[in-house]
């Protein structure tokens, strides 16, 4: 395969010629050309291996120009397991958010889903894009940024998979919440929860 890249501990064999070596004591962020190779030999551990990310697995912003990305592939034998535990799927940020909003329930432990108190039949799919947008209120996901989050990097498609999922879902909420899962015009999707009941008295 090409420009795949493995890193190992030495900089001279992992960084190309002519590239700056980046500074152990001194890393700053800055934007990087298309074309150009990013000192990273010093930033990942050594073994690990990168590449290219594939142009359509990144999200794409209304107003910015299109973005470049890696992969870094690190063996399961390497991966720290305190930055593992810390990274929580969007089903777990659900729950961590409280479980769900009161009107949605999200159990990733048991992979299920509630509206109202009433079950959902879902797929696996279709589970994790609801737990995703209920983990985010109100936030608008492109569709390109649902694919990359939901499906990964690895899928293959378009935007039209999100919509076929988001029918699906309205479908299973029902005719009384479908509209909790509201369409941005010309950028995707978010999910609007109802607003609580005004205290009385």
């Amino acid at each position: 395969m090409t420009n795949v890249r493995s890193l190992s501990s030495s900089p001279a064999l992992a960084t190309p010629p002519g590239a700056p070596v980046a500074s152990a004591h001194r890393q700053r962020l800055r934007a990087v050309a298309p074309d150009e190779v990013p000192p990273v030999a010093e930033l990942l551990h050594p073994g690990a291996t990168w590449l290219p990310a594939p142009p359509h697995t990144l999200p794409a912003l209304p107003g910015h120009p299109p973005m470049v990305g890696y992969l870094v592939l690190v063996p399961a034998d390497r991966q720290d397991p305190a930055a593992s535990a810390a990274a929580p799927s969007p089903s777990t940020a659900a729950v961590t958010a409280g479980g769900g909003d009161g009107l949605v329930r999200i159990d990733p432990d048991h992979r299920t889903a509630q509206i109202a108190g009433r079950p959902l039949e879902l797929t696996y799919l279709e589970f994790e894009l609801l737990a995703h947008l209920v983990a985010h209120p109100h936030r608008v996901h492109t569709r390109d940024q649902l694919v990359t989050t939901v499906w990964g990097y690895g899928h293959v498609g378009d935007g039209r998979t999100v919509d076929v999922h988001v029918a699906r879902l309205r479908r299973k909420l029902g005719a009384e919440h479908r509209g909790t899962i509201v369409t941005v015009r010309r950028v995707g999707y978010k999910y609007a929860p109802p607003a609580p009941p005004a205290p009385t008295g």
